[in-house]
């Protein structure tokens, strides 16, 4: 375990005071390191996967499509009985939601040559993986405009620093399915969507990752991942077609190993900025100033696990304690029965506007009309207490749209029935910590956009493969910059109000970054 002895300050001169709030009490161990992440629904994303007729991202088509998208990345534990989880037919329109994939990719570079790889995130699996010395691989994805792109496929014998993970390391754990301890170590992980799982051997190669400092480093991370040689279900879909990046808690998770090579702390943030941009950040502890609490880890497989002990709308709090695993793949939340209930009925009785008559194809129950007269919605604020007495308050619980009559907007919450699932939309507007050293979650008010330009230099960094490019066998060109850009920070306000309220003009900001694990 790294200890932090003493703290400093982040920034200094006129960037300090422009976002000092954020920067103070910076605890600092062993490096930091990152990469830029995009939403699958941000233009970077879409230029590059199939869109397959997605809908615009500001429509209660929209809406009903990633609700629909979450019951099938999360297996049956979402699904209603009387929903396909195939495809998404809206009039004379079909969306093939198992195309739709994960929430978040990035684009990450592994091996000597360096070769790069368009990789999804998940912070529900464990193991990062590539496609590899196969014959059924996703090899070219087909933008709507005709063009393509042509993906990387991983080769232990291409890579100069490759090596194989035997039957009889520490990191094999189907040692029984060997033929010899020398043999290559065989893995196969199966996902809660139905016939979806990846197969092949465990490697060594070197992953390719930046210092976040002001004189930024390239690093080369020695990092155990899997050879996947055969690949069913969903990912011959588009869903991970070039590669899955686990962030789970399993020691063979790439958080895991930087701690065990000594290259970074057991820790990692991500953190949601404009436009679907993002950034995960690894051996990133927070701050002394961030609010935490504790994670329940339960065998045989631990997941970023919290304990909620209060809930209040609107100022009136009531004691309910529930647990709900943090899952940044997740588009909206979902809440057990008793949550649930007393979320949205406390939130109805406490609305300012009418009750809007929902539409049967909406995924949201308590909708309600915004008068024409109005520019702003006012709306009781959502806050949770978890458990240790941190408050968690809820910046972005409603989704806004226009409808053919009105404007209308959603409490973003949906029921569920085994454990609820704290998703993207509840996360938005902090900079969220898993810490898996002291087994805890933090989180602290960030503007994320801000961390972005931080680290590239760029207000719209564009660090994602172009569905344009005829080079495969170097990485597209880095984004990152070692100059911090001159941003003003953006925080929402930690105001203990009983109501918040934002302008129509604003609302959508939101909607554009949907962008949480």
């Amino acid at each position: 375990m790294v200890l932090c002895f003493s703290c400093r300050i982040t920034f200094v001169g006129l960037i300090l005071l422009l976002v000092s709030s954020w920067g103070l009490d910076r605890c600092e161990g062993l490096g930091e390191f990152g990469f830029e992440f995009h939403h699958r629904f941000s233009d970077q994303v879409l230029g590059v996967l199939p869109g397959d007729g997605l809908p615009h991202r500001d429509s209660s088509k929209y809406y009903r499509v990633m609700a629909h998208r979450d019951r099938l990345i999360r297996g049956r534990r979402l699904a209603t009985q009387d929903e396909s989880l195939v495809t998404f037919a809206d009039g004379n329109e079909t969306v093939r939601v198992n195309g739709l994939g994960f929430l978040h990719y990035a684009n990450v570079t592994v091996g000597t040559p360096s070769s790069w790889f368009l990789v999804a995130l998940d912070t529900g699996s464990d193991l990062f993986w590539l496609p590899c010395d196969c014959t059924s691989c996703v090899r070219e994805l087909k933008a709507p405009g005709g063009s393509s792109l042509e993906l990387n496929i991983y080769s232990p014998n291409a890579s100069s620093t490759s090596s194989k993970v035997p039957c009889n390391s520490t990191s094999c754990k189907r040692g029984d399915r060997c033929a010899s301890p020398n043999s290559n170590c065989p893995y196969q992980i199966r996902y809660l969507s139905n016939g979806t799982s990846s197969t092949g051997v465990l490697v060594e190669d070197v992953l390719h990752l930046v210092s976040n400092e002001k004189n930024s480093k390239a690093i080369p991370a020695r990092i155990t991942l899997g050879c996947g040689q055969v690949q069913t279900g969903v990912f011959h879909d588009g869903a991970a077609p070039n590669g899955l990046f686990g962030l789970g808690l399993d020691d063979i998770s790439v958080p895991s190993v930087l701690a065990k090579e000594g290259i970074a702390a057991n820790s990692f943030s991500m953190c949601f900025g404009k436009d679907g941009a993002g950034r995960i950040s690894f051996g990133d502890k927070g701050s002394v100033d961030q609010r935490e609490t504790p994670l329940n880890i339960r065998q045989p497989h631990p997941t970023y696990n919290i304990t909620v002990a209060q809930i209040s709308v609107g100022g009136n709090t009531d004691d309910l304690e529930f647990d709900a695993v943090f899952d940044s793949g997740t588009s909206f939340t979902y809440l057990t029965d008793a949550a649930y209930a007393l979320i949205s009925e406390s939130f109805n009785s406490q609305a300012m506007d009418k009750r809007y008559q929902t539409d049967s194809k909406l995924p949201f129950e308590y909708c309600y009309a915004l008068s024409p007269s109005k520019d702003s919605i006012e709306y009781p604020a959502v806050n949770l207490t978890m458990k240790g007495g941190s408050s968690y308050h809820v910046y972005h619980p409603l989704v806004v749209f226009p409808m053919k009559d009105t404007d209308v907007y959603c409490l973003a919450i949906m029921k569920i029935e085994d454990i609820s699932i704290i998703g993207q939309n509840f996360m938005t507007g902090y900079r969220i910590i898993f810490d898996r050293e002291k087994l805890t979650l933090g989180w602290k008010e960030s503007d994320c956009e801000f961390l972005i330009t931080r680290y590239t230099g760029e207000t719209s960094a564009r660090t994602l493969p172009s569905n344009r490019s005829s080079s495969l066998a170097r990485p597209p060109a880095s984004s990152f910059a070692p100059e911090a850009t001159n941003i003003p920070s953006q925080r929402p306000s930690t105001s203990s109000s009983s109501y918040y309220s934002f302008s129509l003009s604003l609302s959508f900001f939101y909607f554009s970054i949907l962008a949480i694990f």
